[in-house]
């Protein structure tokens, strides 16, 4: 039967948000987990991403440079979701354990306290990594450790111990959500 994916990991970012003080305020009901094909098989590149689906204070239209945009509406389920993550494959699959998980907690990290739809800002110059995207990936390592540690549910990120081509000789497939990137658009 094919790994569902976007399913496992659904299933184990809600761990995660139960398990991590630092991710508590994250909601999985009004995340939207898919995944989208990496252009090669490298492991450079992008290995996952989040669309905010709001702008700053929760707001579904901005202005910007004298254009007005709006945040288009997905569904999660019957609530409209807030946040849509991706994880780039086999890129993200062929990646060791802990910095697959540390992938997911810096995606998971980025959701704004508030939870409001729209991302976490920092400070300086870098708001969505902090002065350093060195010591932000370093924090995000030792949360996604502690995960380790402390969550009831090891069986969650077993899937995660496998390289891509593992799984899909193991499932016979990888079946998941994929669409169109979220972006917002512009209106009149």
């Amino acid at each position: 039967m094919s790994l569902d994916f976007t399913a496992a990991m659904h299933a184990l970012m809600a761990d995660i948000a139960a398990t991590c003080d630092e991710l508590y305020h994250v909601d999985m009901s009004r995340v939207v987990v898919m995944f989208s094909q990496a252009r090669h098989g490298r492991l450079d590149g992008v290995r996952a991403s989040i669309y905010p689906l709001r702008f700053a204070g929760g707001a579904r239209r901005a202005e910007m440079r004298g254009q007005r945009w709006e945040m288009p509406r997905v569904m999660a389920g019957e609530q409209e979701a807030l946040y849509v993550v991706s994880f780039s494959l086999p890129r993200f699959a062929d990646l060791p354990l802990a910095e697959k998980l540390a992938s997911v907690v810096h995606e998971m990290y980025h959701m704004s306290p508030r939870f409001d739809g729209d991302l976490r800002r920092f400070a300086g110059g870098k708001p969505y990594h902090t002065g350093s995207k060195r010591r932000y990936n370093e924090a995000m390592a030792a949360i996604a450790e502690r995960y380790v540690a402390r969550t009831s549910r090891p069986e969650l990120h077993g899937f995660l111990r496998k390289s891509f081509a593992e799984l899909q000789d193991e499932h016979g497939g990888i079946v998941g959500l994929r669409m169109r990137a979220p972006n917002p658009r512009r209106v009149r």
